[in-house]
């Protein structure tokens, strides 16, 4: 396969300015080698690599913007750049490419076309918040967003506390930001007191908040979460 571009997934930061902190040197370097990204934002992506300082000229390089409105043909056409040679480099919004992170589309092209890919290290808040809630890590379930609406959200956080429980499984999802606070509140409002909840919030930022209570405990002090990128974590017994 020597004559195919590989796929490289490259994580990035959570927080601003802790590239230093949360990226190993080779993750740093290898964005030098490549010239073309799907991304799921441009913009994010070119100051990105501007702030790793690695000397490339950003205006050289080629970018396909990759979300959840990217028509696949599109995605297919794109991914042809592989069998011309060229390596491409996947960038997330924030963290690992691929998980949670339309990133996957074109990976699985990649396998379709026979490229290696090579999932890079670096920061996933969904795994630090598991790692950090002191809850079952063997079995645990990423559910990604709940429902807004209030009647199909009050459903689903029961359905998260019932499987919790019934499987011995850990929950793990997350919100908007700037709806953090009303999930919190409904959390308080629908599960049992003595469900567990873990808070993980600025993951890798020096104004991290990650705690682990019983839903009586947080029902005395709620912590203002707005506009702040948070990881919730759920377990009932």
């Amino acid at each position: 396969m020597s004559d195919k571009g590989k796929i490289y997934l490259i994580p990035t930061v959570l927080a601003p300015d802790t590239q230093a902190e949360v990226l190993p040197q080779y993750t740093i370097h290898k964005l030098a080698d490549i010239t073309h990204f799907f991304v799921e934002n441009v913009r994010t992506a070119r100051r990105f690599i501007s702030s790793l300082k690695l000397g490339v000229d950003i205006s050289q390089l080629t970018f396909y913007l990759i979300d959840k409105h990217t028509a696949t043909d599109e995605i297919k056409k794109n991914t042809q750049v592989l069998l011309q040679g060229k390596d491409v480099g996947i960038i997330s919004e924030a963290g690992c490419p691929g998980i949670a992170d339309p990133g996957a589309k074109v990976v699985s092209f990649g396998h379709q076309l026979g490229v290696d890919v090579v999932p890079l290290v670096g920061p996933s808040s969904i795994f630090l918040a598991l790692m950090a809630s002191g809850m079952n890590g063997q079995s645990f379930a990423f559910k990604g967003y709940l429902p807004i609406a209030k009647d199909q959200r009050s459903k689903a956080i029961k359905q998260l506390e019932k499987a919790s429980a019934s499987q011995q499984q850990t929950q793990i999802f997350m919100e908007t930001p700037f709806r953090n606070n009303q999930l919190m509140k409904d959390l308080v409002q629908h599960c049992r007191k003595n469900t567990l909840l873990c808070v993980a919030a600025n993951i890798t930022a020096p104004e991290a908040f990650i705690a682990t209570k019983t839903i009586g405990q947080w029902k005395g002090s709620l912590p203002d979460l707005h506009k702040q990128p948070t990881i919730f974590v759920l377990h009932s017994y």
